[in-house]
């Protein structure tokens, strides 16, 4: 049911595939998440609607629990409004739940914590389905020097060595709450890293640098030095943005 109103804010936590899209934030050509979601929110409202996510994700990034929200310049059912996106929507973009938010709240201003997870193939051969969603390494990592160069990342530190360039922050300090990485089945690994917030590409390029450790180019040693010179080009190379999960945003 609808009926006119004042603007009611809504948050929307959100599901994607993002093979298909050049990221999170419209861009001026090709697609989004932001833009697929904000044309169906056209269609339902009849208006132009902006949505404002906890963070951008890169092209190909994918999001298991992003968080955006929106004022709807018209009084909706929320169940209603979520089932009348999902019809609309293609099928890489899932709206998992919508909820009737105060005023007040900013889904990325509130966020106190993120949790991402890099999803790793490590065996000989890649994978035919699912491929998608992980970085393929076929030499054998090191777990063991993975997770204790992982350690290192713990607490608060500048990260500037794991920030790509392109970005503009006051600083490059951020609190790491969770690095682990876990073993699954069938030669996948997990990297699963939550922090206060992240810079550029952090997460990716973490991920990369650990690979060298696993590989035996660097030492878990290594991890202090690379993060107190502050220096991009003393870490490792950015990890494929296929294996990457936004899995939940905390608030």
């Amino acid at each position: 049911m609808i009926s006119k109103s004042m603007p009611q804010r809504f948050k929307l936590t959100i599901a994607y595939d993002g093979s298909a899209y050049r990221g999170w934030q419209v861009q001026p050509d090709g697609s989004t998440v932001q833009g697929v979601i904000e044309q169906a929110l056209q269609v339902i409202t009849q208006n132009k609607v902006r949505l404002f996510a906890s963070g951008r994700t890169d092209a190909g990034v994918h999001a298991l629990g992003q968080v955006a929200h929106f004022d709807c310049p018209k009084r909706l059912d929320a169940r209603t409004l979520q089932n009348g996106l999902n019809s609309l929507l293609p099928p890489d973009v899932v709206i998992m739940a919508c909820d009737i938010a105060p005023d007040t709240f900013h889904a990325r201003y509130d966020a106190k914590r993120k949790h991402y997870r890099y999803r790793i193939l490590n065996r000989r051969l890649p994978m035919a389905i699912g491929r998608q969603y992980v970085w393929h390494v076929p030499s054998r990592l090191d777990l063991k020097s993975m997770t204790a160069a992982a350690m290192h990342l713990m607490g608060r530190h500048d990260f500037g060595a794991f920030e790509s360039t392109g970005s503009s922050r006051a600083h490059a300090i951020r609190r790491v709450t969770r690095a682990a990485f876990l073993a699954q089945t069938d030669g996948i690994v997990h990297f699963e890293i939550a922090a206060e917030g992240f810079l550029k590409q952090m997460v990716r390029n973490i991920v990369g640098t650990l690979v060298q450790v696993g590989l035996g180019r660097m030492r878990a040693e290594d991890i202090p030095r690379i993060m107190a010179t502050r220096d991009r080009r003393q870490a490792g190379p950015t990890a494929p943005a296929s294996g990457l999960f936004l899995v939940r945003v905390f608030y």
